[in-house]
């Protein structure tokens, strides 16, 4: 029995041997198809697999919300405000949600922009021609007419467009503190005349043309029988099958490319070309600022490039939590100086509102704006704005009165000395 097995012995290691072989070989297929398959597609991509299509609604009645009489966005049937995460470990396809509401909630703006406060588009360039991409802006209809005051309105950047502050509010909190709506109609109830920016809008995109596939190259001659590398084919095929069938193709966003507007393809080029084309050709005797985040840079950007006009024309400039920064920028001392004496900055702070803060930089006061919250600056320091600018025009309006006054003293006593003398 012993010797029976001492023979058997050598059999059952070549036989274990030849199995762990069989199983590594196995094990090297499996290894290389996965390789090949993660070659192919990334690993966040796979994550993706059970994605549903990106197809939403296409207006505010079909996402089943609706704006309630407090301006804040509600589901229509249940009153419940937005929930972001519709579907659960679906990142990516809540995104495009919430964005496919966001496009729809800047034509609902740009309705209210037109039907509640009656302000018209103007099309920039002025002289587009009809192939080319363009973009637009509001005015009330005494934006250039008006002889008065004229205030202008500027976002900071991102997907924001003209009328708004910031998306994330009007989705999640109401109308007033995302939109620039309330400075709009304050504006024109005290007189204003009112110009709405839209500095983000720089491109047009449009669809990549599909790319046509190359055709693929003669397989490499081989020693091998034809129908032996066939049966190798087929067997590989089916194995790379079998791992691809356990994941579905994720969806493959539309390939775009962007056309620039002309002479509008940033925010910094936009505040310059709106204020070259509307404001210093229009009759206001003084011209009000309200720019808020990336707003308060392109502002400075345009100081840089029209310093002397923004001096003369302008009254008072609001920042509210601006990005600017007169060092990076390369700020005259001629700009900071004028800066100190017309702009004020209402950052994000816990402190109260309208407290004097420390200064960052020798630009213009910072005082509070009553929240840490980037995003509510300008909403919570909406009131003091307009103080702001109400004080500075009664300042101005008084030191011109004085002015006028000792002009009217002096040709008065001129003309009383000459009569004396004649």
């Amino acid at each position: 029995m012993r010797s029976h097995l001492c023979a058997a012995t050598p059999v059952l290691y070549i036989l274990w041997f030849t199995m762990a072989q069989v199983a590594g070989q196995e094990d090297r297929e499996k290894t290389t198809a996965l390789k090949d398959l993660l070659s192919r597609i990334d690993l966040d991509e796979l994550m993706k697999k059970d994605e549903p299509p990106f197809t939403f609604p296409k207006t505010l009645e079909e996402f089943e919300y609706a704006f309630n009489e407090y301006g804040q966005l509600r589901h229509i049937k249940t009153g419940e405000p937005f929930v972001f995460n519709a579907r659960e470990d679906l990142h990516r396809w809540n995104q495009k949600r919430y964005e496919a509401l966001g496009e729809i909630i800047t034509q609902y703006v740009y309705e209210l922009l037109e039907k509640k406060c009656n302000m018209t588009k103007a099309i920039l360039p002025v002289d587009a021609t009809e192939d080319e991409p363009t973009t637009f802006i509001y005015l009330s209809p005494d934006a250039l007419s008006n002889p008065s005051k004229l205030l202008v309105l500027i976002q900071g950047s991102g997907v924001v467009r003209a009328g708004q502050w910031a998306r994330r509010l009007i989705i999640n909190q109401d109308l007033d503190s995302g939109t620039q709506i309330p400075f709009i109609t304050r504006a024109m109830e005290e007189g204003y005349g009112v110009l709405v920016l839209n500095p983000n809008e720089n491109y047009l995109e449009v669809e990549k043309p599909a790319k046509s596939s190359p055709l693929p190259s003669p397989p490499e001659p081989s020693d091998e029988p034809a129908e032996k590398r066939e049966r190798k084919d087929d067997k590989e095929g089916k194995k790379k099958r079998e791992f691809y069938e356990k994941y579905r193709n994720p969806q493959k966003e539309t390939e775009t490319e962007r056309i620039p507007i002309r002479e509008n393809g940033s925010s910094e080029e936009h505040v310059l070309y709106v204020w070259d084309h509307f404001v210093s050709k229009a009759a206001a005797k003084n011209v009000f600022i309200v720019a808020h985040s990336y707003g308060g840079l392109s502002f400075v950007e345009l100081m840089n490039q029209r310093e002397m006009q923004v001096k003369n024309r302008v009254c008072a400039v609001a920042l509210t939590d601006s990005a600017h920064n007169i060092w990076l920028q390369e700020a005259s001392k001629g700009t900071q100086d004028w800066m100190q004496q017309h702009c004020c900055n209402w950052v994000s702070s816990p402190e109260p509102l309208d407290t004097p803060l420390d200064p960052m930089l020798p630009d213009c006061p910072r005082v509070s704006a009553g929240t840490e919250r980037h995003e509510l600056t300008s909403w919570l320091s909406f009131n003091s704005i307009f103080r702001f600018f109400s004080e500075v025009l009664e300042v101005k309006e008084d030191e011109e009165m004085e002015e006028t006054s000792n002009i009217v003293t002096t040709r008065s006593s001129s003309l009383k000395s000459k009569h004396q003398d004649l």
